[in-house]
């Protein structure tokens, strides 16, 4: 099998790619350099020449509040470059794996959201991970779909490596304690999409590590492991504004990945030990 990865100096790129070396399944990564997602004719041509059996879709537009102020870009590059992703795999008869998240949800109520709840996102970002979904959706067959949440890994921007230095320069930290879901850690979520790619169990899954919290006492957590002494001061959403509604509701239910055969992913403590002794191991 021959995999290509794009956004694969993203945090979930670098593990993506990791994991396959680690298989010994033939990848290549790709990114900004590389082509413009926007260029069809570039995205087509760079896919046919190395001709993949798999793509594994990770680069996005991810700043979320950014987005609000430039909807349009991020549209294009969540949504138009998907489609310019999904019709260069349909091209070479690639299967593709797409991320997507749980903004593409209202946000609303207690319940975990499931594979099958309708769509309602609150914010530009979430609009534009949809209508990558539904590109993907209305033209391939073969394809898998992993909405996932509050991602952070041992590189790039993340609420980890930020809580880690924010906790080593102050002594009091504010985090919202109404938004509740699952924190996910790159290198499980990486290790999903390996194992689903030989497979032909296609559609949409919800992957996260298990556990369900709030970005407050996921910050406690942090530095109780991480031995800062940095105190956490929960706060509600509403005296935190943003730019981009969040969702106060990020459960999701992700039952569906064990019912299919698949091995369920870690507890969050769990995957925030193994994240944060990578970090020391790397000496970030």
């Amino acid at each position: 099998m021959k995999v290509l990865v794009t956004g694969a100096e993203g945090q979930l790129g670098r593990d993506v790619i990791r994991e396959l070396e680690t298989r010994g399944i033939e990848c290549k990564g790709v990114d900004r350099g590389d082509f413009d997602l926007l260029d069809a004719p570039a995205v087509k041509t760079a896919v046919a020449e190395y001709g993949p059996d798999a793509v594994v879709h990770c680069a996005a537009y991810t700043a979320v509040d950014k987005a609000e102020s430039e909807p349009e870009i991020c549209a294009q590059v969540n949504g138009d470059g998907t489609l310019n992703v999904v019709r260069a795999a349909l091209n070479v008869g690639a299967k593709m794996v797409y991320i997507s998240t749980d903004y593409v949800f209202s946000g609303e109520g207690e319940e975990p959201w499931t594979e099958e709840s309708p769509y309602g996102p609150k914010n530009v970002y979430g609009l534009s991970k949809a209508q990558g979904e539904i590109a993907v959706r209305s033209l391939m067959e073969r394809y898998f779909i992993l909405r996932t949440s509050w991602v952070f890994g041992v590189h790039g921007s993340n609420f980890v490596r930020t809580m880690m230095r924010l906790g080593r320069e102050r002594a009091e930290v504010r985090v919202v304690e109404d938004q509740i879901g699952s924190p996910t850690y790159t290198v499980d979520l990486a290790r999903v999409i390996c194992d689903m790619l030989p497979t032909e169990k296609y559609g949409i899954y919800h992957v996260c590590n298990q556990g369900y919290l709030s970005w407050a006492r996921f910050a406690e957590m942090i530095m109780e492991r991480a031995g800062l002494r940095c105190r956490v001061e929960p706060v509600p959403t509403a005296e935190y504004p943003t730019p981009a509604r969040r969702p106060l509701n990020s459960r999701m239910d992700t039952g569906k990945l064990i019912r299919n055969g698949f091995q369920p992913m870690p507890e969050v403590e769990d995957a925030l030990e193994r994240c944060l002794h990578r970090m020391e191991l790397e000496g970030q």
